[in-house]
């Protein structure tokens, strides 16, 4: 008999970044005390939130009215796929839409820097999840400035201030997320948060397994060299752009476990706010619906 507790306690406003304090990266946690005793304590924590989260997703998709947009952001090896394949793991497939940005394409170029994401937003009812996303426009694209005046095909007038073209890009952001907010679609976005020697780490066991050489990108290590300039670019964004409707959570990623346990109960939290019920059965429709099991009774002993 399992004597362990199976429901998490945390606080997740304690990783919670709304804007109303300026937020400084280096005093983040990349890792905190465990959550979990054991092994088989962490699964069944896991097992729990994604439980609740699969009925919070099942609500909502029978009421029909809202739906979730949840983001990761992080370096390279942070656990950004394994974290969207365990934490949604128990959640209905139906209901999720799940989406990974790499380099824009030909076809995503010809757009401006918001259209590929926003073509791939969820339907009500849904989940959305977004492995990358349009912040890597003020990341990635700021870090290496080249992208935007080589790249992105902009106006030259408007290449004359490059400098306007972020505080530009952090206001579309606002925008685009309070406009989503107002309709029902709540933007929810993590930051996970790893330390440079834990990402080096896990970069040298992709080369030495194997099986996880095909996951290893040369690219990775060029990024690396540049950490200081994305962790300058990461703090500045989310000062940016955390808001009330649309928050930052910066979990800490150095262990892998933890975040995936803090990320599933972020979700569940975060749903539990949205004011969503399973539709109301009339007088008029439980008549007809018992009539209907009165038909299939008889159609069984038929």
């Amino acid at each position: 008999m399992n004597t362990y507790e199976t429901k998490l306690l945390l606080d997740v406003d304690r990783f919670r970044q709304d804007g109303s304090d300026t937020f400084v990266l280096k005093e983040a946690d990349t890792k905190i005390p465990d959550l979990y005793e054991s092994d088989d304590q962490y699964d069944a924590l896991l097992h729990s939130l994604t439980d609740e989260l699969d009925e919070l997703q099942q609500r909502m998709f029978a009421h029909n009215r809202y739906g979730l947009l949840a983001i990761f952001q992080a370096m390279d090896a942070a656990g950004k796929d394994s974290t969207i394949q365990k934490v949604f793991s128990g959640v209905n497939p139906l209901g999720l839409r799940v989406y990974s940005f790499k380099r824009p394409s030909e076809q995503e170029l010809d757009h401006d820097f918001l259209w590929r994401c926003l073509v791939n937003l969820p339907e009500r009812g849904t989940i959305g999840i977004f492995n990358r996303s349009y912040y890597e426009e003020v990341l990635a694209v700021k870090v290496h400035p080249d992208l935007l005046t080589e790249k992105q095909r902009l106006p030259e007038d408007l290449l004359e201030k490059p400098e306007k073209i972020w505080d530009h890009r952090y206001e579309d952001i606002r925008h685009i997320e309070k406009y989503l907010h107002r309709n029902g679609f709540p933007v929810v976005k993590f930051f996970l948060n790893i330390s440079k020697k834990e990402q080096g780490k896990r970069l040298i066991k992709r080369i030495e397994n194997p099986a996880k050489n095909w996951k290893f990108d040369d690219q990775d290590v060029v990024e690396r060299g540049f950490w200081k300039e994305y962790m300058k670019a990461y703090e500045e964004t989310i000062n940016e752009t955390a808001t009330e409707h649309a928050p930052w959570y910066v979990v800490p990623a150095d262990d892998k476990k933890n975040m995936r346990l803090i990320v599933a109960k972020i979700l569940v939290e975060e749903l539990k706010k949205l004011k969503f019920r399973y539709p109301e059965v009339n007088a008029r429709q439980r008549k007809t619906l018992q009539q209907l099991k009165e038909v299939i009774e008889k159609q069984d002993k038929d």
